[in-house]
Protein backbone atom coordinates (compact mmCIF):
# COMPACT_ATOMS: atom_id res chain seq x y z
CA UNK A 1 0.00 0.00 0.00
CA UNK A 2 1.48 3.36 -1.03
CA UNK A 3 2.09 5.93 1.68
CA UNK A 4 0.53 9.43 1.25
CA UNK A 5 3.85 10.89 0.05
CA UNK A 6 4.27 8.08 -2.49
CA UNK A 7 0.69 8.52 -3.69
CA UNK A 8 1.30 12.21 -4.25
CA UNK A 9 4.39 11.47 -6.37
CA UNK A 10 2.50 8.84 -8.39
CA UNK A 11 -0.33 11.29 -9.05
CA UNK A 12 2.10 13.92 -10.30
CA UNK A 13 3.87 11.44 -12.61
CA UNK A 14 0.50 10.20 -13.93
CA UNK A 15 -0.58 13.74 -14.73
CA UNK A 16 2.71 14.44 -16.48
CA UNK A 17 2.40 11.37 -18.75
CA UNK A 18 -0.94 11.64 -20.60
CA UNK A 19 -0.52 8.42 -22.58
CA UNK A 20 0.14 6.16 -19.61
CA UNK A 21 -3.10 4.28 -19.08
CA UNK A 22 -4.71 6.06 -22.04
CA UNK A 23 -6.90 9.12 -22.07
CA UNK A 24 -6.23 12.82 -22.31
CA UNK A 25 -5.14 15.41 -19.79
CA UNK A 26 -7.93 17.58 -18.40
CA UNK A 27 -7.82 21.12 -17.05
CA UNK A 28 -11.05 22.53 -15.67
CA UNK A 29 -11.76 26.27 -15.69
CA UNK A 30 -13.87 27.88 -12.98
CA UNK A 31 -15.38 31.15 -14.22
CA UNK A 32 -15.41 33.84 -11.53
CA UNK A 33 -17.03 36.77 -13.27
CA UNK A 34 -18.76 39.66 -11.49
CA UNK A 35 -19.07 41.55 -8.24
CA UNK A 36 -18.51 39.42 -5.12
CA UNK A 37 -21.48 39.10 -2.76
CA UNK A 38 -25.08 40.21 -3.14
CA UNK A 39 -26.39 36.68 -3.41
CA UNK A 40 -30.07 35.89 -3.20
CA UNK A 41 -33.10 35.23 -5.40
CA UNK A 42 -32.45 36.40 -8.95
CA UNK A 43 -29.09 37.97 -8.13
CA UNK A 44 -25.83 37.30 -9.91
CA UNK A 45 -23.18 38.12 -7.32
CA UNK A 46 -20.31 35.71 -6.71
CA UNK A 47 -21.03 33.87 -3.47
CA UNK A 48 -19.93 30.54 -2.05
CA UNK A 49 -23.54 29.32 -2.19
CA UNK A 50 -23.74 30.04 -5.90
CA UNK A 51 -20.26 28.69 -6.73
CA UNK A 52 -19.95 25.70 -4.40
CA UNK A 53 -21.16 23.06 -6.87
CA UNK A 54 -19.08 24.52 -9.68
CA UNK A 55 -15.91 24.47 -7.59
CA UNK A 56 -16.57 20.91 -6.43
CA UNK A 57 -17.15 19.81 -10.04
CA UNK A 58 -13.89 21.41 -11.12
CA UNK A 59 -11.86 19.11 -8.87
CA UNK A 60 -13.70 15.87 -9.79
CA UNK A 61 -12.26 14.66 -13.15
CA UNK A 62 -10.09 11.55 -12.69
CA UNK A 63 -7.24 12.67 -14.94
CA UNK A 64 -7.20 16.24 -13.82
CA UNK A 65 -3.91 18.08 -14.37
CA UNK A 66 -4.89 21.48 -12.96
CA UNK A 67 -7.74 23.78 -12.10
CA UNK A 68 -7.71 27.22 -13.72
CA UNK A 69 -9.55 30.25 -12.41
CA UNK A 70 -10.82 32.74 -15.01
CA UNK A 71 -11.25 35.90 -12.94
CA UNK A 72 -12.96 39.12 -13.89
CA UNK A 73 -14.03 40.90 -10.70
CA UNK A 74 -13.67 44.37 -9.15
CA UNK A 75 -14.22 42.92 -5.68
CA UNK A 76 -17.08 43.22 -3.23
CA UNK A 77 -17.77 41.29 -0.04
CA UNK A 78 -14.57 40.39 1.87
CA UNK A 79 -16.38 37.54 3.59
CA UNK A 80 -17.58 35.88 0.39
CA UNK A 81 -14.13 36.43 -1.14
CA UNK A 82 -12.52 34.52 1.72
CA UNK A 83 -15.17 31.77 1.71
CA UNK A 84 -14.60 31.09 -2.00
CA UNK A 85 -10.82 31.34 -1.55
CA UNK A 86 -10.88 28.88 1.36
CA UNK A 87 -12.93 26.30 -0.52
CA UNK A 88 -10.60 26.38 -3.53
CA UNK A 89 -7.51 26.03 -1.34
CA UNK A 90 -9.07 23.20 0.70
CA UNK A 91 -9.90 21.14 -2.39
CA UNK A 92 -6.50 21.89 -3.94
CA UNK A 93 -4.81 20.42 -0.85
CA UNK A 94 -7.16 17.43 -0.58
CA UNK A 95 -6.86 16.50 -4.27
CA UNK A 96 -3.20 17.56 -4.62
CA UNK A 97 -4.10 19.58 -7.72
CA UNK A 98 -2.34 22.81 -8.77
CA UNK A 99 -4.49 25.92 -9.22
CA UNK A 100 -3.60 28.58 -11.80
CA UNK A 101 -5.35 31.95 -11.77
CA UNK A 102 -5.88 34.06 -14.89
CA UNK A 103 -7.06 37.66 -14.47
CA UNK A 104 -9.03 39.06 -17.40
CA UNK A 105 -10.22 42.71 -17.34
CA UNK A 106 -9.77 43.18 -13.62
CA UNK A 107 -8.74 41.25 -10.53
CA UNK A 108 -8.87 43.86 -7.78
CA UNK A 109 -9.73 44.02 -4.10
CA UNK A 110 -11.79 40.86 -3.41
CA UNK A 111 -11.13 39.86 -7.02
CA UNK A 112 -7.44 39.67 -6.14
CA UNK A 113 -8.27 37.49 -3.12
CA UNK A 114 -9.82 35.05 -5.60
CA UNK A 115 -6.66 35.23 -7.72
CA UNK A 116 -4.55 34.55 -4.62
CA UNK A 117 -6.20 31.12 -4.44
CA UNK A 118 -3.97 30.25 -7.39
CA UNK A 119 -0.50 28.79 -6.93
CA UNK A 120 0.40 30.97 -9.91
CA UNK A 121 -1.28 34.16 -11.15
CA UNK A 122 -1.24 35.45 -14.74
CA UNK A 123 -2.96 38.34 -16.46
CA UNK A 124 -3.30 40.09 -19.80
CA UNK A 125 -0.92 43.03 -20.23
CA UNK A 126 -3.90 45.39 -20.03
CA UNK A 127 -5.51 43.77 -16.98
CA UNK A 128 -6.05 45.83 -13.83
CA UNK A 129 -4.59 44.22 -10.71
CA UNK A 130 -4.32 45.11 -7.03
CA UNK A 131 -6.44 47.44 -4.86
CA UNK A 132 -5.31 45.69 -1.68
CA UNK A 133 -7.38 47.75 0.70
CA UNK A 134 -10.80 47.96 2.33
CA UNK A 135 -13.51 50.55 1.72
CA UNK A 136 -16.83 51.42 3.29
CA UNK A 137 -19.12 53.93 1.63
CA UNK A 138 -22.50 55.48 2.26
CA UNK A 139 -24.54 58.67 2.08
CA UNK A 140 -25.60 61.38 4.50
CA UNK A 141 -29.10 62.83 4.22
CA UNK A 142 -29.28 65.11 7.28
CA UNK A 143 -29.51 68.38 5.32
CA UNK A 144 -31.89 66.88 2.77
CA UNK A 145 -34.49 65.78 5.32
CA UNK A 146 -34.14 69.08 7.17
CA UNK A 147 -35.01 71.00 4.00
CA UNK A 148 -38.00 68.74 3.46
CA UNK A 149 -39.20 69.34 7.01
CA UNK A 150 -38.78 65.68 7.96
CA UNK A 151 -38.05 64.77 11.57
CA UNK A 152 -35.98 61.63 12.13
CA UNK A 153 -37.18 59.51 15.08
CA UNK A 154 -34.99 56.62 16.21
CA UNK A 155 -35.38 54.61 19.43
CA UNK A 156 -32.80 51.97 20.36
CA UNK A 157 -31.85 49.61 23.17
CA UNK A 158 -28.06 49.74 23.07
CA UNK A 159 -26.13 52.98 22.76
CA UNK A 160 -24.34 51.96 19.55
CA UNK A 161 -27.32 50.46 17.74
CA UNK A 162 -27.79 53.51 15.50
CA UNK A 163 -24.12 53.78 14.54
CA UNK A 164 -23.60 55.59 11.21
CA UNK A 165 -27.31 56.27 10.68
CA UNK A 166 -27.31 58.18 7.36
CA UNK A 167 -30.16 60.43 8.54
CA UNK A 168 -28.23 61.72 11.57
CA UNK A 169 -25.02 63.81 11.77
CA UNK A 170 -21.84 61.74 11.64
CA UNK A 171 -20.42 60.93 15.09
CA UNK A 172 -16.59 60.94 15.37
CA UNK A 173 -16.75 57.97 17.75
CA UNK A 174 -18.76 55.99 15.19
CA UNK A 175 -16.21 56.83 12.50
CA UNK A 176 -13.31 55.79 14.74
CA UNK A 177 -15.03 52.48 15.50
CA UNK A 178 -15.62 51.81 11.80
CA UNK A 179 -12.02 52.74 10.97
CA UNK A 180 -10.81 50.19 13.53
CA UNK A 181 -12.82 47.47 11.82
CA UNK A 182 -11.57 48.49 8.37
CA UNK A 183 -7.97 48.42 9.64
CA UNK A 184 -8.46 44.89 10.97
CA UNK A 185 -9.93 43.68 7.66
CA UNK A 186 -7.05 45.35 5.81
CA UNK A 187 -4.52 43.56 8.03
CA UNK A 188 -6.20 40.22 7.27
CA UNK A 189 -6.06 41.01 3.53
CA UNK A 190 -2.35 41.89 3.73
CA UNK A 191 -1.57 38.71 5.70
CA UNK A 192 -3.37 36.57 3.12
CA UNK A 193 -1.44 38.12 0.21
CA UNK A 194 1.91 37.72 2.01
CA UNK A 195 1.09 34.10 2.84
CA UNK A 196 0.18 33.28 -0.77
CA UNK A 197 3.05 35.22 -2.41
CA UNK A 198 6.07 34.40 -0.21
CA UNK A 199 9.34 35.78 -1.53
CA UNK A 200 7.62 37.33 -4.55
CA UNK A 201 6.35 40.69 -3.28
CA UNK A 202 8.37 43.86 -3.84
CA UNK A 203 9.33 46.09 -0.93
CA UNK A 204 7.10 48.97 -1.98
CA UNK A 205 4.95 51.01 0.40
CA UNK A 206 2.30 51.46 -2.29
CA UNK A 207 1.70 47.70 -2.49
CA UNK A 208 -0.92 47.63 0.27
CA UNK A 209 -2.19 51.19 -0.13
CA UNK A 210 -5.31 50.26 -2.11
CA UNK A 211 -3.67 51.36 -5.37
CA UNK A 212 -4.07 49.28 -8.54
CA UNK A 213 -1.93 48.85 -11.63
CA UNK A 214 -1.79 47.43 -15.14
CA UNK A 215 -0.32 43.92 -15.31
CA UNK A 216 3.23 44.95 -16.25
CA UNK A 217 3.64 46.99 -13.07
CA UNK A 218 1.76 44.35 -11.06
CA UNK A 219 4.39 41.81 -12.15
CA UNK A 220 7.20 44.13 -11.00
CA UNK A 221 5.48 44.35 -7.62
CA UNK A 222 5.16 40.56 -7.42
CA UNK A 223 1.36 40.48 -7.48
CA UNK A 224 1.35 38.24 -10.56
CA UNK A 225 3.81 35.78 -12.06
CA UNK A 226 3.57 36.97 -15.65
CA UNK A 227 1.34 37.89 -18.56
CA UNK A 228 -0.43 35.12 -20.44
CA UNK A 229 -3.78 34.09 -21.88
CA UNK A 230 -5.53 31.10 -20.37
CA UNK A 231 -5.93 28.88 -23.44
CA UNK A 232 -2.47 29.51 -24.90
CA UNK A 233 -0.82 29.04 -21.52
CA UNK A 234 -2.57 25.75 -20.73
CA UNK A 235 -1.82 24.27 -24.17
CA UNK A 236 1.82 25.28 -23.90
CA UNK A 237 2.17 23.67 -20.48
CA UNK A 238 -0.01 20.58 -20.83
CA UNK A 239 0.12 19.94 -24.58
CA UNK A 240 -2.01 20.98 -27.52
CA UNK A 241 -4.39 18.05 -26.94
CA UNK A 242 -5.22 19.01 -23.37
CA UNK A 243 -8.97 19.09 -22.76
CA UNK A 244 -10.02 22.45 -21.33
CA UNK A 245 -13.39 22.14 -19.64
CA UNK A 246 -15.13 25.37 -18.57
CA UNK A 247 -17.43 25.33 -15.57
CA UNK A 248 -19.70 28.26 -14.72
CA UNK A 249 -22.76 28.75 -12.46
CA UNK A 250 -26.09 28.23 -14.18
CA UNK A 251 -27.75 31.55 -15.00
CA UNK A 252 -30.98 32.18 -16.84
CA UNK A 253 -31.15 34.74 -19.62
CA UNK A 254 -33.01 38.01 -19.20
CA UNK A 255 -35.20 37.17 -22.18
CA UNK A 256 -36.21 33.82 -20.71
CA UNK A 257 -37.17 35.45 -17.42
CA UNK A 258 -39.18 38.17 -19.15
CA UNK A 259 -41.09 35.64 -21.26
CA UNK A 260 -41.86 33.50 -18.23
CA UNK A 261 -43.06 36.52 -16.22
CA UNK A 262 -40.53 35.86 -13.49
CA UNK A 263 -38.03 38.30 -12.02
CA UNK A 264 -35.73 40.12 -14.37
CA UNK A 265 -31.99 39.71 -14.17
CA UNK A 266 -30.34 40.91 -10.97
CA UNK A 267 -29.23 44.45 -10.62
CA UNK A 268 -31.42 45.92 -13.37
CA UNK A 269 -33.42 47.88 -10.79
CA UNK A 270 -36.80 46.39 -11.75
CA UNK A 271 -39.21 44.15 -9.91
CA UNK A 272 -41.55 41.54 -11.36
CA UNK A 273 -43.32 44.12 -13.54
CA UNK A 274 -41.54 46.30 -16.07
CA UNK A 275 -43.47 49.35 -14.89
CA UNK A 276 -42.30 49.00 -11.29
CA UNK A 277 -38.89 50.01 -10.00
CA UNK A 278 -37.41 48.28 -6.96
CA UNK A 279 -35.39 50.98 -5.13
CA UNK A 280 -33.17 48.41 -3.39
CA UNK A 281 -32.20 46.77 -6.66
CA UNK A 282 -31.75 50.09 -8.36
CA UNK A 283 -29.33 51.15 -5.61
CA UNK A 284 -27.58 47.79 -5.86
CA UNK A 285 -27.19 48.30 -9.61
CA UNK A 286 -25.66 51.75 -9.01
CA UNK A 287 -23.24 50.33 -6.43
CA UNK A 288 -22.16 47.52 -8.75
CA UNK A 289 -21.71 49.97 -11.59
CA UNK A 290 -19.58 52.15 -9.30
CA UNK A 291 -17.32 49.20 -8.42
CA UNK A 292 -16.62 48.47 -12.08
CA UNK A 293 -16.22 52.16 -13.01
CA UNK A 294 -13.39 52.60 -10.51
CA UNK A 295 -11.28 50.58 -12.91
CA UNK A 296 -12.45 52.27 -16.08
CA UNK A 297 -14.86 49.46 -17.01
Amino acid sequence: MAMPEETSIIQKIWRALPFVGGGELVVTVVELNGVIGGGGPGRKGLTLQRLEKSIEAAFKPSKLSAVALAINSPGGSPVQSRLIFNMIRRLAREKDIPVIAFIEDVGASGGYILAAAGDEIYADESSIVGSIGVISGGFGFTEAIARLGVERRVHTAGENKSTLDPFRPEDPEDVARLKSILDELHRQFIDLVKERRPGKLADDEALFSGAFWAATKAKELGLIDGTAHLGDFLRARYGKDVRIKRISPETGSLLKKLLSGSETAAGDGFGSGLSLIDPDRLLEAVERRALWSRFGL
